[in-house]
C-alpha cells in the first residue's frame, strides 16, 4: 500500500493538469471564434497560440478537428444551459415565465453570434448531438413543469393527454430554438430583439392556453403560477 500511494497521487496530479489543459484550448476556442465573427473559420494554430501551447500539444488532449470541434460545440452549449436553465421556474406568471427563458436565449445569441452559429452548425454525421441533447434537457424541465402543475391542480387528463405532454413541449421548445436561430441566422435581424422576443413569447402562450382548455383549465395571462397553485392546493 505504502508504494501505491505516491503513484495515486500521481496520477491525480496529472489528470488534474490534463482537464485544466483541454479548458486551456477549449476557452483559447471560444475567444477566437468570438474574436473572428460568425461564421469565420479558425484554425487550430491561431487556438493554440492563443492558448500559449503548440499545435502539437493541441492535438494531445484532441483525437483531431472534430474531436476538438465536438468539444468546443459542448463547452458553447454547456454555456447556454448555464444561463437558461436557471431560467426554467414556476416563478411568475405563464407569460412571464416564456418571456424570462426566451429573452435569456436570445440575449445570449446576440452576446454571442459566432458561440452561436458554431455551436448550430453541427457536422457530427449522425454522432450524439449536444445541441439536441440540451434541447431534450431543456424541454423535459418545462414538461416536468407542466406536469407537477397538473397534478398539484387536481387535473385528471386522460392517458393521452398526459402522454402528449413530452411531444407537445418538445415542439413547442424546438420551435422557439427554430425561430430565434432563423431570425439570427438573417442578414438583418428584424424585427427588432424586444418584438422579436414579444412575438414568440405570445406564441408560446397560445400554444400553453389551448392545451390547458384541452385539460379544462381557464389560464388566465395575468395571474401568477404560485398563486394558482396555491389556490387549488386550499380548494382541494
Amino acid at each position: 500500500m505504502a508504494t501505491k500511494q505516491p503513484a495515486d497521487g500521481r496520477q491525480l496530479r496529472w489528470n488534474r493538469h490534463n482537464e485544466e489543459r483541454r479548458e486551456q484550448i477549449l476557452d483559447a476556442a471560444l475567444e477566437s471564434l468570438e474574436d473572428a465573427g460568425p461564421g469565420v473559420d479558425v484554425h487550430v494554430q491561431e487556438i493554440a497560440e492563443r492558448a500559449g501551447l503548440s499545435r502539437t500539444v493541441v492535438y494531445r488532449h484532441f483525437d483531431d478537428r472534430a474531436d476538438l470541434d465536438r468539444a468546443v460545440r459542448a463547452e458553447i452549449l454547456d454555456r447556454l444551459w448555464a444561463a437558461l436553465i436557471p431560467e426554467v421556474t414556476l416563478d411568475g406568471t405563464i407569460p412571464e415565465i416564456a418571456e424570462r427563458i426566451v429573452s435569456t436565449y436570445v440575449g445570449w445569441t446576440v452576446a454571442h453570434p459566432a458561440l452561436h452559429r458554431f455551436a448550430e452548425s453541427d457536422s457530427s454525421q449522425g454522432e450524439e448531438d449536444p445541441l439536441q441533447e440540451g434541447l431534450a434537457r431543456i424541454a423535459g424541465q418545462v414538461a416536468d413543469l407542466i406536469t407537477t402543475a397538473i397534478d398539484l391542480l387536481g387535473l385528471e387528463p386522460s392517458e393521452d393527454e398526459r402522454a402528449a405532454v413530452d411531444p407537445l413541449v418538445f415542439g413547442l421548445v424546438g420551435a422557439v430554438f427554430a425561430a430565434v436561430r432563423r431570425w439570427m441566422s438573417r442578414p438583418e435581424r428584424t424585427p427588432p430583439a424586444p418584438v422579436f422576443v414579444s412575438m414568440v413569447t405570445e406564441s408560446a402562450w397560445h400554444l400553453l392556453e389551448g392545451f390547458g382548455r384541452r385539460l379544462g383549465i381557464v389560464l388566465d395571462p395575468d395571474q401568477r403560477v404560485e398563486d394558482l397553485l396555491a389556490a387549488a392546493g386550499q380548494t382541494t
